[in-house]
């Protein structure tokens, strides 16, 4: 969601600023991506990665255009593969138990029912397979995460969708990746939401109210609470893009798209103890604003991230069209005195 119409409104009404969080730490983009294919639009959203232990340097991105499907890219920002889906927002993936990388986003082309798409992805060849696009529940898709259970039995998809409800649905691993699903409505939000996260060593669910904050379910005490609101320090609305970087059982930090003031929020574990911001100033590869989805993935991704890859989509990325960058999360941690 962009806040250029909002911004508007309040200059019309007398309004000379709009709000802006504590000073961000700064960092560079190591590389971004070639920029989706939908130009002159809001399109590019969300990115997945995909780390490929036997060779890091050939580790994977997915990423949606949201107006038109999914793009899979290398480290070298190159476009791997393009699979057309129509519209989708946010995206996600997992490996299963026998090794195939299921990759799902929340599927848009019908507004009145939110739908999820799945497909796998060749870690060789770059390429997506599309395996099947099954409903959720009434209103229009949005965010979307998910995971798979400590035993490798089930898949679940967690869909936050636009009118702020909040969906599980759950697939059978054993059954096959094209048999049928469950879904259950978990929480109805106060307004829209986007992005999410789910946190399997604690089992909690982490959901960005655009204009209110971070909300947590809790899936072992059925806690539902906000747990970083909007406070114009760390997030400004619009709070966007979620993703973890988990340490030990329950520790690390949890790191949110605070879009309304170009800046990147980062919340220790598992209090959610606000320790500072950043913000992917101008560079090689350009500065980011306005960014949607993030992800972050910890290990070695060869010589340029060797702890980690933090990937955030570029929402002004003039004259191209909307791109992804990529930056070291070592270069995180270390402007932010976390290491």
């Amino acid at each position: 969601m962009r806040l250029a119409g909002l911004s508007a409104a309040l200059l019309l009404a007398g309004c000379t600023t709009t709000p802006v969080g504590l000073p961000p730490a700064s960092v560079v983009a190591l590389g971004e991506t070639e920029p989706v294919g939908t130009a002159n639009e809001d399109a590019a959203d969300d990115p997945a990665i995909w780390r490929n232990a036997a060779n890091p340097s050939q580790s994977l991105i997915v990423a949606t255009d949201k107006k038109a499907g999914l793009y899979v890219y290398g480290l070298d920002g190159a476009v791997r593969s393009f699979l057309e889906v129509g519209q989708v927002n946010n995206v996600d993936l997992a490996t299963l138990p026998d090794g195939t990388i299921l990759v799902a986003a929340s599927d848009r082309n019908d507004p009145a029912t939110a739908h999820i798409v799945t497909a796998t992805l060749d870690p060789v060849t770059g390429e997506l397979a599309l395996r099947r696009r099954f409903p959720v529940g009434a209103g229009e898709g949005y965010g979307f995460c998910m995971s798979v259970d400590a035993q490798g039995e089930f898949i679940h998809f967690y869909s936050p969708l636009k009118n702020g409800d909040i969906y599980l649905t759950t697939a059978s691993i054993s059954a096959g990746l094209d048999a049928g699903t469950t879904s259950t409505m978990l929480h109805s939000l106060p307004s829209q939401p986007e992005g999410c996260v789910f946190d399997s060593r604690t089992d909690r669910l982490y959901v960005g109210e655009e204009v209110g904050g971070i909300w947590v379910l809790d899936f072992e005490t059925d806690e539902r609470a906000l747990v970083a609101p909007v406070d114009n320090r760390y997030l400004v609305a619009d709070v966007e893009g979620l993703a973890l970087a988990p340490e030990g059982d329950d520790g690390g930090y949890l790191v949110a798209s605070s879009q309304g003031d170009n800046a990147y929020a980062v919340f220790a574990l598992p209090d959610m103890t606000p320790v500072g911001r950043f913000a992917i100033a101008e560079g090689t590869f350009g500065s980011t604003q306005e960014t949607d989805g993030i992800d972050l993935k910890l290990g070695d991704f060869g010589p340029d991230y060797p702890h980690g890859l933090f990937v955030a989509q570029d929402g002004i990325n003039s004259p191209n069209a909307q791109n992804f960058k990529l930056v070291s999360w070592s270069d995180v941690l270390d402007s932010l005195g976390l290491r």
